[in-house]
Parts: structure tokens; C-alpha cells; sequence
């Protein structure tokens, strides 16, 4: 009997086949799979579920901590005022070598996608990241703006990455690619204080960004990549190397040719470090003073929302008048002068038993090096901490490491904080302030020789006594009560104002400090030799009141002058700044302009927000300024400040302290030296018709000081400060000051012509008398 053949179950063999799933369906599944994950993730990170995205506000304006700049007349930024050393560059700033580098190293089709180069995402998937990564510029803005700190852990970095993406994206939509480029130029910190662009340009290479050239951009470039690691200051061959990569990368994609690229990479990496700390870079002391008078404006100008400006971070733009040549040449012949008048007294002082100081007691000295110790930041910080006196004075005595000034650099040392002290009372400090008197814009301001280590400012906070640079405001009272005229004569004898006279509560017998007397002295001659006895006579007939008067309208602070003979000698303590505003009254045919410094106030759009009106006051006629500035231009033809004039002095008492005096000025020049008791102060005020510039000279104490007054005089302590200023102003003719005369007044009635004043009254000359040291 036949056997029927089995059938197969096809029923169950389909249930197996339904069941086994290909390669390819696994594929297919995990990929979509894993996009759905992707959707879902970004979904859930646009609404915040990993934590909040920037709203649109942030989105509009993401710029943080943008720093104040100060700028100077001629448009050079002399200073910022920051936390963080950012200031934005336009794009039409950024040179076309910039952009080429940053695409061809970070972000090739930059222009081609819209936050996410979905090529490069796929690229660095399949490859692990070898080929590259696939992080866009915009990816990389977002992260700079919105992510504060970046996670070590994997999975929230990869969080962290998602919502970079998804701001990346928001960036691309609100703003131009242009846009995004300048963006992420203005926000990276490139280390050393440069933060953007436009500090890491000018902190590296002491440009701005416009005039970068392909090699240097190519530098900053690749500090994009790890500034950290590729610092030029600590790896100066690894930032060459990644500079060279980026060459290379700009010639892969035809931005520079194999030849360019060959020559730039031959190159040494050269950067000129020009560092834009508070303390460091040109107008030091000017800044601190740009700085106490934002904190100033802004306390007494709020925002419209109320709030105060923050000059830290508010990105404000402050124009000054301050012109940046004119300061440096002001600061380099202070640097100058003031190293080698430094050496000479140190010198004078080796045998010198209290030095640095003279003419104290011990006690005097122990005195003044308490109320130092007592004024220092020092025992301020640890009298906040709650320290007794006892304590505080305990640490002064202790050795620590510091760091000491020196006019050949900073050196490091071990010393006590007392012996600190005592060690920078040794050194001579010296100011000068520059104006223009027609609008009193101040185009240089030195307020100290170093900010770093001497912070109190001799230009607007220091006063000393004035010594001779009073006695023109003397004579102009005297010109203008009694219409004298500079070839009037007076006796050089003796003279006294007795007590109970003019305020006087004993005779008062000024001494010429030549010791020398006797004749007849033109008014001319008197003031060119700084001769006491005559400017006794002239305050005795004018009264001390009406000087004072004189002086108060000029700008000066009179409160602390007392109305006594006296002050016509220089006893009364006035600043720079005061003594300036003042002089500038005469070359500004007797109109006083208030010393101005701030001119304009923009916030960081360019709105202004504050403008200096100039004030202004009428003193005293021009013609009674043109005469006293004619008998000022007597002190710098044939008096102390005749050596403006000579063609060079290398030799003799003078070399060590000023290496002669190389002027040579044939320009109308008016001034007046000043030296005061015991040669402490140096003074040295000198004009032309449109610029007016003071210096002082002296130590920190009036007891420090040289012994001689053939060093302690201005003439020998100042003048040369102005000297060399001038020499390198003139130098530049883009500056235009003036080497013609004063402007004379129109009708002018006083004689100042002498030969034709003798011919008149039938006079003889006068007496000569020996040429003295200024007092």
C-alpha cells in the first residue's frame, strides 16, 4: 500500500521567515531609530527640559563686559577701563587675510549651512573625529556666549552640545553671516588680557586689526584652536607651528598661493607684546584721573531705567584731550631726565648720614615714616581685617619677597615693608601738564614717574610751594593797578615791610639769594633774575589782597592763602594743574579756560552722552597779559632760564645731573623758573603763544631734596624736562605749535620798547647785576 508523502507546513515556515529580521531592516530601524532619538532630544531641548536656553533678549544682545576705551584727540586708544578687555570691531574693520584664515581652519562652507554642517557632523560620526570635527563658527559662538562652563562629564557635554546647536541655529536666523563672523572675532579670549579681536591685535602686534598683516592674522587664527596651549608668550614655537598650518589650510583653499604660502611660513614668528594693563602703557596717571571722574558722571547720570553706567563692562566710549605723541613725548622726557638727575643725587647723598633726607632730627624722621606707614595700602588692608596697630606695625618689620622699582626695570628682592618705605623715599618725582591755553584742552599730563609704584598723582592732588613761578602774578597786579611798564626801575637795595604793614605781624626782609645789591633794575631785568627785593617792593605797593584777588579769578583754590607780603616770594602750596589753567590766563590774552580733559561721553551705540561746555572768564586786559608775558620771555633771553637758549653745555657742574642742554631754542619763548626753601621744589612753567607747559620737580618729602641749590633750582631740576618736551613737539610739525610771537594788542599804551622808554624819560640803563640762582 503506498505511502501518502508528507506535505511540508508552509504555514509554519512563514511564521519563521516573519520572524528573522535582515541586516538591512536592522539598519533601517536603528537609523530611523536613532533620528527620531535626535528629533526627540532637540525637541525636548529647545523647551528647556535640559535646562534654559537664552531668550530673545540675550539672543539680541549677547555682548557681555565690554570694555571703556579712552581716547586720546588724535583717535589712538591710550587706555581701557575692564574686566574683561573687550572692545567690538566692526566688519568692515577685519581685513579680507582675517576672515580667509578663520574660514579655511574652522569652517570652510561657513556660508553654505545654516548653524550645523550636517558633512562635517557625518564626518566626524563615521571617523571618530579624526578627519576633523564638525563643529561650525556658529556653534562655536554659541558655546563662547551662552555656555559659562563647559562639562567634563560626557553625557551632560553632550547636553551642553545639543542646545549649542540649537542656539546655533536661532544665531543663524537672527543674524547675517557678517554678522555671526564679527561676533565670534569680538568674543574670543586670546589671553593676556585681549580679549576680542581688537586687544588681542593691539596687545599682540601694538595694531589695530585693520592693519594686520597675513602672517599675523594667521598667529591669531590658530590661537582659536587652544589659546591656553598656543600662547605666544610661553610657547612661542608650537604658535608658530599651528601659525603655519593655517597657511597652510589658506592655500588648500586657494586663499594665498603654494609661493605666499611657502614665503610666510619661512617667517619667525614676530609679535610686538604691548601689554594693556590699568597700570601699564602710556597716561597712566591720566587714566586714574579719566577714571575717578567716570566714577563721577556716572553716580550723578543714570541709565533711563534708572540704573548706574558700569564703565567695566558698558562698553563706554571716553574722548579726552589728551594727545597720545604729545604724552609720550612728555613721559620720555621725564624717563630721561629724571634717570639721570636720579644718579646725581644719590651720588650727593652716599655720605649723607639721614639719607635720603637733610635738615630733620632723627625723631622728625621716625615721624615721617610712621604717617607713612600709617597712609600705606598695607595698613588699610589689615585695619579692615580687624588687626591692632600693634599687630600692623609688628608685620612692617618683617622680610618678604617683593618686587622694587628701579629706573633700570622692577627688581626682586627680600626687604621689610619699612625698609620699603624708607628705600622710595630716596627717590625725586616729578609732573608736567601741557595745555593749549585758547581752549584749555591739556594734551599731556604726567602725574608721577611710575604709576606702578608711585600712585599719588603731583598734577591735580599733589600742591607744593611755588617758589619764584608766583612772582609773575605780582607784577601783572602791579601792571595793572599802576600801568607800569617793564622798563620801569627799581632800586635793588634792602628792603623791609614792617610789622603791622600789609598783614604783617613782624618785619618781613626778603634777601636776594645771590646776596647781591645795589642799582637801579628795570622791572624786565628784575623778573628775568627772580630778584626778591624788587618783588618786595612791588607786593608793598599793591597790596597781597589784590594778588590774591588775581589768582582766585585764574583758577587757583585761595582759601589756604594767606593775605600776607610774603606769598609774592611762592610760599603758597598750589598744583600743576592750578598753576597752569593759571599761566594760560597770559598767553591767552588774559581770558582764563578752565584745564579740560573729558570732552564727550559715547555709550557703546554711539549716543552721546555727556559734552563738555568750556568755561570760560575775563581776568584781566590783553594788554596787561601781553606785558607780563613780555617780561616772562626776559627770563629765557637773559635769565634763569636763558640756557633754553645755549647750543649744548656737556661739561662742568651740570653733566651728571642733565647732560647739558642741547636746545638751542631761537623761538619766542616766555617762562619762569621757581625753587623753594631748602631747594624741596623745582618748578618750570613755560609758554608759547599756543601751548602752555608746566613741570615740576622734587622729592616726596621737603626734606628730601639736594643740598645746593646748583641742583635744587628749577633751572636745574625741571627745565630740562621742558626742554626736551619741546624739542621732540616741535619735531613733529603734524602737531603745529607755534614758534611765532604773542599776539600784541592793538592799541597797546604801555612802553615795552626800553631803548625808545630811556629815550623818553631820559633815563639811564639800568645797573647790571650778576645773573643768581633763581629763588
Amino acid at each position: 500500500m503506498a505511502t501518502a508523502k508528507k506535505q511540508p507546513n508552509t504555514k509554519t515556515k512563514k511564521k519563521t521567515k516573519k520572524g528573522k529580521w535582515s541586516p538591512l531592516k536592522i539598519f533601517w530601524v536603528l537609523l530611523g531609530g536613532g533620528i527620531l532619538f535626535v528629533i526627540l532630544l532637540f525637541l525636548l531641548a529647545s523647551i528647556g527640559a535640559f535646562g534654559s536656553l537664552p531668550d530673545e533678549t540675550s539672543l539680541e544682545n549677547p555682548e557681555k563686559n565690554l570694555a571703556t576705551e579712552i581716547i586720546a584727540v588724535d583717535g589712538k586708544v591710550i587706555g581701557k577701563f575692564y574686566k574683561e578687555n573687550r572692545t567690538p570691531v566692526p566688519f568692515e574693520e577685519l581685513p579680507d587675510h582675517l576672515i580667509n584664515a578663520l574660514l579655511a581652519t574652522e569652517d570652510i562652507r561657513f556660508y553654505d549651512h545654516s548653524g550645523i554642517d550636517i558633512r562635517g557632523t557625518v564626518r566626524a560620526a563615521v571617523f571618530l573625529g579624526s578627519k576633523g570635527g564638525a563643529s561650525t563658527i556658529s556653534q562655536q559662538l554659541a558655546k563662547q556666549l551662552f555656555t559659562d562652563n563647559v562639562s567634563k562629564s560626557k553625557l551632560e557635554r553632550g547636553l551642553q552640545k545639543v542646545k549649542e546647536w540649537i542656539i546655533a541655529t536661532r544665531l543663524e536666523r537672527r543674524y547675517t553671516k557678517n554678522e555671526i563672523l564679527t561676533m565670534y572675532f569680538n568674543e574670543y579670549d586670546f589671553l593676556n588680557q585681549a580679549i576680542g579681536i581688537e586687544s588681542a591685535s593691539n596687545i599682540y602686534f601694538d595694531k589695530p586689526p585693520s592693519e594686520l598683516t597675513t602672517s599675523e592674522s594667521a598667529m591669531l587664527v590658530g590661537m582659536f584652536k587652544n589659546s591656553s596651549l598656543y600662547n605666544p608668550l610661553r610657547n612661542p614655537e608650537g604658535v608658530k607651528n599651528r601659525r603655519n598650518v593655517v597657511l597652510g589650510q589658506m592655500a588648500k583653499y586657494d586663499f594665498i598661493s603654494e609661493q605666499v604660502k611657502d614665503s610666510l611660513q619661512g617667517l619667525p614668528l614676530e609679535f610686538k607684546y604691548t601689554p594693556q594693563g590699568h597700570v601699564e602703557g602710556i597716561a597712566t596717571y591720566f587714566r586714574e584721573y579719566a577714571r575717578a571722574f567716570m566714577a563721577d558722571w556716572t553716580k550723578n547720570n543714570p541709565k533711563s531705567d534708572g540704573t548706574n553706567y558700569n564703565i567695566y563692562r558698558d562698553g563706554l566710549r571716553v574722548y579726552t584731550t589728551i594727545d597720545s605723541r604729545m604724552q609720550t613725548y612728555a613721559e620720555n622726557a621725564m624717563d630721561k631726565h629724571m634717570t639721570n638727575l636720579q644718579k646725581e643725587f644719590d651720588s650727593q647723598n652716599k655720605k649723607n648720614k639721614t639719607r635720603p633726607f637733610r635738615d630733620v632730627t632723627e625723631e622728625e624722621i621716625e615721624k615721617i615714616i610712621n604717617n607713612s606707614m600709617r597712609r600705606s595700602e598695607r595698613w588699610r588692608v589689615m585695619s579692615e581685617e580687624g588687626k591692632s596697630d600693634k599687630e600692623i606695625l609688628a608685620s612692617f618689620d618683617k622680610e618678604e619677597k617683593m618686587s622694587v622699582f628701579t629706573w633700570g626695570g622692577d627688581r626682586d628682592t627680600i626687604m621689610t615693608p619699612k625698609d620699603s618705605i624708607i628705600y622710595y623715599k630716596n627717590f625725586l618725582q616729578g609732573s608736567l601738564m601741557s595745555m593749549e591755553p585758547q581752549t584749555g584742552e591739556v594734551r599731556a599730563y604726567v602725574g608721577g614717574i611710575d604709576y606702578k609704584h608711585f600712585k599719588y598723582d603731583m598734577v591735580t592732588m599733589g600742591k607744593r610751594q611755588v617758589g619764584s613761578t608766583f612772582k609773575p602774578f605780582v607784577y601783572a597786579t602791579a601792571i595793572d593797578q599802576m600801568h607800569m611798564s617793564p622798563c620801569d626801575t627799581l632800586p635793588n637795595t634792602p628792603y623791609c615791610i614792617p610789622a603791622g604793614k600789609r598783614g604783617n605781624t613782624k618785619d618781613w626782609c626778603p634777601k636776594n639769594a645771590s646776596g647781591d645789591y645795589g642799582g637801579m633794575l628795570t622791572l624786565t631785568k628784575a623778573l628775568a633774575n627772580s630778584v626778591n627785593t624788587i618783588t618786595a617792593r612791588l607786593i608793598d605797593r599793591v597790596g597781597a589782597e589784590p594778588v590774591i584777588e588775581l589768582v582766585g579769578k585764574m583758577g587757583v583754590d585761595t582759601k589756604d592763602i594767606v593775605p600776607v607780603p610774603s606769598i609774592a616770594l611762592g610760599t603758597a602750596d598750589l598744583s600743576l594743574y592750578e598753576m597752569v589753567g593759571a599761566y594760560s590766563t597770559f598767553a591767552n590774552e588774559g581770558v582764563y579756560v578752565k584745564p579740560t580733559l573729558i570732552t564727550r561721553i559715547e555709550d557703546k551705540n554711539g549716543t552721546i552722552l555727556y559734552q563738555h561746555v568750556p568755561e570760560t572768564k575775563d581776568v584781566i586786559s590783553s594788554e596787561t597779559a601781553y606785558v607780563t608775558v613780555k617780561l616772562m620771555e626776559g627770563v629765557t633771553q637773559s635769565g634763569s632760564g636763558s640756557r633754553l637758549r645755549h647750543a649744548g653745555r656737556t661739561s662742568g657742574a651740570y653733566k651728571d645731573a642733565v647732560t647739558g642742554y642741547p636746545y638751542k631754542f631761537e623761538n619766542v619763548i616766555a617762562g619762569k623758573t621757581g625753587t623753594t626753601q631748602n631747594n624741596s621744589d623745582g618748578w618750570f612753567m613755560g609758554m608759547v603763544p599756543n601751548l602752555v607747559t608746566g613741570v615740576w620737580v622734587g622729592g616726596e618729602d621737603r626734606s628730601v631734596h639736594f643740598n645746593s641749590t646748583a641742583y635744587g633750582q628749577g633751572a636745574t631740576m625741571a627745565l630740562p624736562v621742558w626742554g626736551m618736551y619741546m624739542k621732540d613737539v616741535y619735531a613733529n610739525e603734524s602737531l603745529e605749535i607755534s614758534k611765532g610771537s604773542f599776539k600784541k594788542p592793538e592799541n597797546l599804551t604801555i612802553e615795552i620798547d626800553c631803548a625808545k622808554w630811556r629815550e623818553d624819560n631820559n633815563d639811564k640803563d639800568e645797573e647790571e647785576v650778576p645773573d643768581e640762582f633763581d629763588f
